[in-house]
């Protein structure tokens, strides 16, 4: 049990498998704290599908030792901020708060993870609420036609289906289902409690000992990092998907199936990305707004997960450009293809990616995930230093093998607008 230290980042694995990352920031006066599950969306059978994101939202609504209301009030006494959010890897629940309060946020989380009632009837009022979020997000374009590309790219896998489920899991789940849920996933061994700011890890340790309490007291290892998962040798889904709307924009994702999370070539595919349409000197920005004025909204994006990943372009157009822009989008990626980047695209690539990484450093609430999920998914705790030279390590060679492998693969095509035929267009 005794803390490992470097570079200001501390680890200690209490009994039970739990484990506490620290990271001390002495020039703020400010900690974030959040308590991370090694459960998201895509561990849930159909039966359970949306229970992840659904539980999050129960977490909240009173334990054996506060009511909803207190654990709001609390934190607002003081002035601090408390959510939560749901991925398909992983769960967080986090707080900041002033250095002095840290206490109250550690046993506040703390008593949420460990102690919630989820009581039939807040089951039943967080129903319409969860069914609320589902509508609102169907009602945005740009929200359905990723959810639509991520559905066609990996099917009706776990990983393809949406974290907040659909209406029709959401009114099926039951209580006992999520409490199921609850006391399988939310056990010492997969919760991670990481914090970053003006702190003392031994204290922070001893907080969180007191907190959980008899929680401790089975004997466990931790859980090893997600560094797999169930979609490698699947199949990734290609073709068209339409979704038709009455709406005044064509909303497009095209894109394919990509690189995993631990991956090597994910510096050189991120470097490509920024280059090829991260920015707003970007390929795709300059050939598709500024030179022909053809969209408002145009960019590249890379996501990855532990077996696999996707790659894409998202465009918002007119309904009558967007052939225009998918014409364009594949000459681009032919271009990027057969040529690679010039010197300059390759340079600005790597000083932009490199400098998204450092500017978002700069608060505690990034350093806490980049602790929490580090612990969860990877490996181990890259040092940002690491990180920035494998950026800068990034060749012109290394962009031509990562763009020949990745943009070449077949593509899924998925559009939301007003339109009647998906035959119309070519993935």
């Amino acid at each position: 049990m005794a803390a490992e230290r470097s570079r200001g980042v501390s680890r200690t694995v209490l009994p039970g498998g739990l484990r506490v990352v620290t990271e001390f920031l002495p020039a703020v006066r400010s900690v974030a704290l959040g308590i991370w599950v090694g459960v998201g969306s895509r561990d849930e059978d159909e039966t359970h599908a949306g229970a992840t994101h659904y539980l999050e939202h129960l977490l909240f609504k009173g334990t054996k030792r506060r009511t909803a209301l207190e654990l709001s009030s609390e934190m607002d006494a003081v002035g601090g901020e408390m959510n939560a959010f749901t991925a398909k890897e992983y769960t967080c629940y986090y707080a900041r708060v002033l250095d002095a309060d840290l206490p109250l946020a550690v046993d506040i989380l703390s008593d949420m993870v460990t102690s919630s009632l989820i009581t039939p009837k807040d089951v039943d009022a967080e129903r319409n609420v969860v069914l609320e979020e589902i509508a609102m997000n169907e009602d945005d374009p740009s929200d359905t036609v990723h959810e639509a590309f991520t559905a066609k790219l990996f099917g009706d896998t776990p990983l393809g289906r949406p974290i907040l489920g659909t209406t029709d899991s959401i009114n099926k789940i039951t209580r006992d289902q999520i409490f199921e849920h609850y006391q399988a996933r939310y056990t010492p061994e997969h919760l991670v409690v990481a914090a970053a700011g003006n702190l003392d890890h031994d204290t922070v340790v001893e907080l969180v000992r007191q907190a959980f309490g008899p929680a401790l007291d089975q004997v466990a290892e931790p859980a090893p990092p997600r560094l797999a998962g169930d979609q490698r040798g699947s199949q990734a889904g290609v073709g068209t998907t339409l979704i038709s709307r009455s709406i005044e924009q064509a909303n497009l994702v095209l894109g394919c199936e990509a690189l995993a999370r631990t991956d090597d070539r994910r510096f050189a595919l991120g470097v490509l990305n920024a280059a090829f349409g991260g920015g707003m000197s970007s390929r795709l920005f300059q050939e598709v707004r500024e030179k022909r004025g053809l969209a408002y909204s145009v960019y590249s994006f890379a996501g990855q997960h532990a077996d696999t990943g996707m790659w894409g372009i998202y465009v918002g157009c007119l309904p009558s450009k967007a052939d225009d822009v998918l014409a364009i989008c594949a000459e681009e990626i032919t271009r990027v293809v057969e040529g690679g980047l010039t010197d300059a695209e390759l340079a600005r690539g790597k000083g932009q990616v490199r400098g998204s990484i450092v500017l978002g450093l700069e608060d505690p609430s990034s350093r806490m995930s980049r602790l929490g999920k580090s612990e969860l998914v990877y490996p181990r705790l890259e040092p940002v230093e690491e990180v920035l030279a494998s950026i800068d390590a990034v060749t012109h060679d290394d962009i031509r093998a990562v763009a020949a492998d990745i943009l070449t693969r077949p593509k899924t095509l998925s559009v939301v607008g007003p339109f009647d035929d998906a035959s119309a267009f070519q993935a």
